[in-house]
């Protein structure tokens, strides 16, 4: 099943033939790949030569050879058509030796549009903004939204059971293939959370080498254990949340803050916690547009809830929008 991520494409093509680097990030398995396939569809729909696409997936061994920076450079500068856009493709490039240097000589020649994905911990170092600094527009991609996973259903009926469906069976789009298979959706959550911790943090962020030095004993087990006994963060799934701290650990309001969290972000706001006197507001988010405040709260029916989430909204005495967000089929405000 392939669902047509509909944000993220019109990102790709409002930005289309614009002399930036087109930079896909986001976690790992939320459908990078999949985006640049149906980008390269639309481009072949709309009077792009096959020849004028070049793609390059580093996860395949065909492409081994291609991880040294220079050979990648000669290969990719013998596909360049003259006079005509070339397309390039670079998916999984942290698996290339200064792969920076690549980009920064493809940026300066004429009629070059570059697409890149990486996982976020390589494609978000300080290396590759400093060597393409002004030079890029960064796409941050997330796994489905409700939206998008109640479209993958074939209707928008039934939204409660859904979105407890959500939830437990994991907005991967892979899951969904795994249709309802409980425990074959947790050994997949739980490869892409083991690859998660030991390529892109222990390894990337070279903890373990950090701790030893400091006199520490320390390995990728010891770093696992630490991470999961966080006691409060958003997570880029539920369904891994639930491999992580058991269905037991069924904090539903907390959960429902993590997916409005999650939505603000698709939406294009730049999130943050609230503080105004001894009160804190859930979030507040803010575009080029301005700033809206957002409580969060499973139900409000109890008066005494609807007047503790109400009051730190009603403490700000600016004119942008105030919201409470809840699950009530039937709010009181």
């Amino acid at each position: 099943m392939i669902i047509e991520r509909k944000e993220y494409l019109n990102k790709l093509i409002t930005w289309k033939d614009k002399q930036l680097i087109k930079i896909v990030t986001g976690v790992r398995r939320c459908g990078k790949s999949v985006l640049l396939k149906m980008y390269q569809d639309y481009l072949k729909n709309n009077g792009v030569k096959e020849s004028q696409i070049v793609t390059i997936n580093f996860e395949d061994l065909d492409y081994e050879e291609l991880a040294n920076y220079k050979k990648l450079y000669n290969y990719l500068k013998e596909k360049l058509i003259p006079n005509k856009m070339t397309y390039i493709f670079l998916d999984e490039s942290q698996n290339v030796d200064q792969f920076p240097k690549v980009l920064d000589s493809l940026y300066i020649k004429d009629n070059v549009d570059i697409y890149v994905t990486g996982s976020n911990a390589y494609m978000l170092s300080s290396e590759i903004a400093t060597m393409i600094s002004r030079r890029y527009i960064q796409i941050e991609m997330l796994p489905l939204s409700f939206k998008e996973y109640m479209e993958s259903t074939g209707n928008m009926n039934d939204r409660g059971i859904k979105y407890t469906e959500y939830l437990q069976n994991s907005s991967f789009p892979y899951a969904l293939q795994l249709k309802n298979q409980l425990d074959e959706i947790r050994d997949y959550l739980e490869g892409i959370y083991n690859t998660i911790v030991v390529k892109d943090i222990v390894h990337r962020k070279n903890i373990t080498d950090t701790m030893t030095s400091l006199g520490r004993k320390i390995n990728s087990r010891t770093v696992k254990k630490y991470l999961k006994s966080l006691e409060k963060y958003y997570i880029v799934d539920i369904g891994m949340r639930y491999i992580l701290l058991g269905s037991k650990m069924m904090d539903t309001g907390h959960i429902l803050e993590n997916v409005v969290y999650l939505e603000l972000l698709r939406r294009g706001y730049d999130v943050y916690v609230g503080k105004i006197d001894n009160y804190e507001v859930d979030f507040v988010a803010q575009n080029h547009k301005g700033t809206i405040y957002y409580q969060v709260a499973l139900t409000v029916r109890d008066e005494k809830t609807l007047q503790r989430e109400l009051r730190p909204l009603q403490a700000i005495r600016d004119h942008y929008p105030k919201v409470i967000l809840t699950m009530d089929e039937d709010p009181k405000i």
